[in-house]
């Protein structure tokens, strides 16, 4: 069987893999795109795309689709404490820092992965769906090719200079390569679609309530994602009744649970977990893994989509340089690392704060009654998660001691 050539294999057509794609075949590279789904499929997530998200989706020319979807605009995010301190937190719109745009989105992910997928079926990508990567073509140091089969068991076998992994948490590039490490951080999502629960006046809620916590977000017209996050252990044991231990859960989340009157459910409950796990960097040249399949920590602070289309961007800029450079040794793509860790490296470590924050009550009242009292830090922080403002400016002494400038 002889294989087909490409210049780039990208494996996973989700939001990562879809522009990686794009981007490449921008660039004049002939792209190879493969996908074990067919299009459009839903697909768990928070289904939030923070203000600078926009900024990507305009340079790959899918953000007026997006708009035009339906995607619901996002100003803010309101937070409950545990002891029911309020928190309305909004995007800055002045000030040193601004977003591409004044607001995130919200859109389903149903038509949010199709608009991408689209897009790159109109450049010269060629796009297999239902296409399931079985295996890597490797010899001695470096990834040369993949295997696939599509669902009559018809193999595949193509091969190109440079594979990228963008196949999500279940990745087999990571797989493959023995890449895939557990987390201490071992949590659970909880997910379903819900109406009835009225005007969400443009903002996405948050409940913390310690050990748990609940995100709402409207991402359509009357209707809105509810996830739920809780210990792993906790809801291991009801495997088989996880949207019973879901509904009863909620139920114990104080600040929430009146929220939910005259809610309706109106769609299956899908669990997701454990939600953290780790990805070493891959010991071979000619590989690059991005998005969900470079490793996950948590849905708190929503920077998943983001993060999936910036490692994109910069998985798609050191690879042309690479195969322009006709050299895709580990050491050529080393640039991508070093960039990705630039651009995700301290947000990660204002979201493991976060975490420490969230996990404990009284850490969780103590923080929201400081936001409440100091604006200043609570608007900068949302620009933080919006991923507009760089996570070092919270680390202000003048910021965080109050000093006038």
């Amino acid at each position: 069987m002889s294989a087909r050539v490409y210049d780039a294999i990208v494996v996973g057509a989700g939001p990562a893999g879809s522009a990686a794609a794009v981007l490449l075949a921008e660039h004049g590279h002939s792209v190879l795109l493969l996908d074990k789904a067919a299009f459009p499929r839903p697909k768990l997530c928070g289904e939030y795309l923070s203000p600078e998200t926009a900024r990507i989706l305009d340079r790959l020319g899918v953000l007026k689709a997006v708009d035009q979807a339906g995607a619901v605009p996002i100003r803010g995010m309101q937070i409950t404490a545990p002891d029911g301190t309020r928190l309305e937190g909004r995007y800055p719109t002045a000030g040193a820092y601004r977003g591409y745009r004044d607001h995130a989105l919200a859109i389903r992910r149903l038509s949010f992965d199709q608009i991408l997928v689209e897009r790159a079926k109109a450049l010269p990508v060629e796009v297999r769906e239902r296409h399931r990567v079985e295996d890597l073509l490797v010899e001695t140091d470096r990834v040369v090719g993949v295997r696939a089969a599509d669902v009559h068991g018809r193999v595949l076998e193509a091969r190109a200079p440079l594979v990228i992994g963008a196949d999500g948490r279940q990745s087999v590039v990571a797989r493959r390569l023995g890449l895939l490490g557990a987390h201490a951080l071992r949590r659970m999502a909880l997910l379903t679609y819900v109406e009835g629960l009225g005007d969400f006046e443009d903002l996405g809620e948050i409940y913390v309530d310690p050990p748990d916590y609940a995100i709402l977000n409207p991402v359509a017209a009357g209707v809105a994602s509810l996830s739920l996050v809780v210990p792993f252990g906790h809801a291991a044991p009801f495997a088989g009744r996880l949207e019973t231990f879901f509904f009863a859960r909620l139920k114990q989340l104080d600040h929430l649970a009146p929220r939910l009157a005259g809610m309706r459910s109106v769609a299956p409950v899908a669990a997701l977990g454990p939600l953290a796990y780790r990805v070493e960097r891959p010991r071979h040249g000619g590989v690059l893994v991005i998005g969900d399949a470079a490793g996950f920590f948590d849905p708190f602070t929503g920077e998943g989509i983001y993060a999936a289309l910036r490692s994109a961007e910069l998985a798609a800029a050191t690879g042309h340089l690479a195969l322009v450079g006709g050299d895709v040794s580990r050491a050529a793509l080393e640039p991508f690392w070093r960039a990705r860790d630039a651009a995700f490296g301290d947000k990660g470590r204002v979201t493991r704060l976060l975490q420490a924050v969230i996990g404990r009550r009284w850490l969780a009242n103590f923080v929201a009654h400081r936001l409440r009292r100091r604006p200043d830090l609570l608007s900068l922080l949302m620009g933080v998660l919006g991923d507009f403002v760089p996570p070092r400016a919270l680390l202000s002494p003048r910021l965080i001691f109050g000093v006038p400038r």
